[in-house]
């Protein structure tokens, strides 16, 4: 893709979020145009719905999901535990310390995946680390982890082993996307925002 245009789909948007933001608060960290292309497009931000579900299913601790869908979104359906953080509300002081931590992995979501990657921006243009993005959103989990293809009996050891395994985390994850309320439209149960403990500040040295 033309570098502009990728200059124009992530740098624009964020630039009209960060002009919101009180200047000392947004000066120490602010990245210019060009650092933050190349942070947009190394798409290191990225995490598989695999290495997710992986993550769901062995209940790491490390993991912590941020939805920034609406409220009526999350309502309908989310991620098991994830926070509940829309996309308009993420400079607000009560998730500060959500967002800057080094205790817990970050993985932000949304249906797709333009919403999450601008919380992502707006995230790393504040300085904070340790934040990522579920690839494809919503959508790309319903496809391949709620309700996986079948790949045909020839397909390569390793397809089909990918295949058992997000056939395994759909059952312990809820079922084939026929049952989700990402799919049907149904309401699913509200899930309980947990409890998030304030990480000490490290002090920094150095410049940013």
């Amino acid at each position: 893709m033309n570098p502009r245009l990728l200059l124009a789909l992530f740098i624009v948007p964020l630039g009209l979020i960060i002009a919101a933001v009180p200047q000392d608060t947004t000066h120490p960290y602010k990245l210019d145009a060009s650092q933050m292309l190349i942070e947009a497009t190394a798409s290191s931000q990225f995490l598989s719905p695999d290495a997710v579900a992986d993550m769901l299913v062995q209940k790491d601790p490390n993991l912590q999901l941020i939805d920034v869908r609406t409220p009526d979104e999350f309502l309908k359906f989310s991620l098991p535990g994830a926070i509940n953080i829309p996309l308009p509300d993420l400079l607000s002081e009560e998730f500060k310390d959500i967002l800057d931590q080094d205790i817990k992995m970050n993985v932000l979501y949304s249906n797709g995946t333009l919403h999450a990657n601008e919380a992502w921006m707006i995230a790393t243009q504040l300085g904070y680390k340790n934040n990522y993005v579920l690839q494809g959103g919503l959508n790309f989990w319903a496809e391949t982890i709620m309700n996986p293809t079948s790949p045909s009996s020839t397909s390569p050891d390793e397809e089909l082993a990918k295949y058992d395994f997000r056939k395994g985390a759909s059952m312990a994850l809820g079922g084939g996307v026929a049952d989700s309320p990402v799919a049907a439209g149904a309401e699913g149960n509200v899930p309980a925002k947990p409890i998030v403990k304030k990480a000490a500040k490290k002090k920094v040295q150095g410049g940013c």
